[in-house]
């Protein structure tokens, strides 16, 4: 999925024409979407970021502002977590021109893919003729972007983030709650889980939280893993991933509130 640019030769980096091969694109994207759960990195079900890295946000085009959306999201937040790069913001090789500045020599790009649908030409005529809906043909074309952190040169201000979010949004009502639980309720690092050996509940501070509202979604599922710990309900926490007292405590915790599944250590 990654695309090594060695020269001004590929300045154009636009969408072919033709496109790779349906089969080889799914391939592509299949397989890069495998390497993310063999590597443990599942954003689909993780509403903060990672420390170290991009702020919280979804992908976006630095050119035109525009996020991604779809498998691009999956693919894109993929590439900033293992690159470590500061930002969110990603170019294609001409728009890097655009802004004034180019992609660094040797750095390699990412694929992302477009999926749309178009009506033929000859289609149209034979619905116009012989009534009907026009068939449309689905297509899905592949083209290569870059992060701004691969670029050089690029004019002020296209290499911006959106504004972090601010360091606390308070409910007041999701507060109180966390201090009536009489959990030990700690704050820190990048994942989120219950400790039933030693009862407390970590997740990640507010601000690492796409949605800041999702801390308080996430803070309440691992407190409602809380409430089976041996002093309170009892119920059977140390369960294998897969089996179904896992999935049977996940719902217990999907139960009240709507939040990512968790993971209990």
């Amino acid at each position: 999925m990654r695309q090594k640019v060695k020269g001004s030769d590929r300045a154009s980096h636009r969408p072919s024409r033709s496109g790779e091969p349906h089969a080889s694109l799914y391939d592509s994207v299949t397989s890069r979407i495998v390497a993310e759960l063999e590597a443990g990195r599942l954003p689909w079900v993780q509403p903060w970021g990672r420390s170290g890295g991009a702020a919280a946000a979804l992908p976006h085009n630095a050119h035109s502002g525009r996020a991604y959306s779809g498998i691009n999201i999956l693919i894109l937040w993929g590439a900033v977590i293992e690159a470590g790069w500061p930002s969110q913001g990603w170019l294609t090789f001409r728009q890097a021109l655009e802004a004034g500045g180019n992609v660094r020599k040797g750095e390699r790009g990412t694929t992302v893919v477009y999926a749309d649908r178009f009506i033929p030409k000859g289609e149209a005529e034979r619905a116009a003729r012989d009534g009907g809906d026009a068939r449309a043909v689905p297509f899905l074309k592949s083209f290569t972007v870059f992060n701004v952190a691969q670029c050089e040169g690029l004019r002020e201000g296209i290499a911006s983030d959106p504004a972090p979010l601010p360091e606390r949004e308070i409910v007041p009502v999701a507060e109180a709650v966390i201090a009536a639980s009489g959990v030990d309720f700690r704050v820190g690092g990048d994942r989120a889980f219950y400790v039933p050996a030693h009862d407390y509940v970590q997740v990640p501070p507010q601000p690492a939280f796409f949605d800041q509202i999702n801390f308080y979604r996430t803070a309440l599922h691992e407190l409602t893993h809380a409430t089976g710990h041996v002093s309170r309900l009892d119920r059977k926490l140390l369960n294998s991933f897969g089996s179904k007292d896992y999935a049977r405590e996940e719902l217990v915790a999907l139960s009240g509130q709507s939040a990512p599944p968790a993971t209990l250590q």
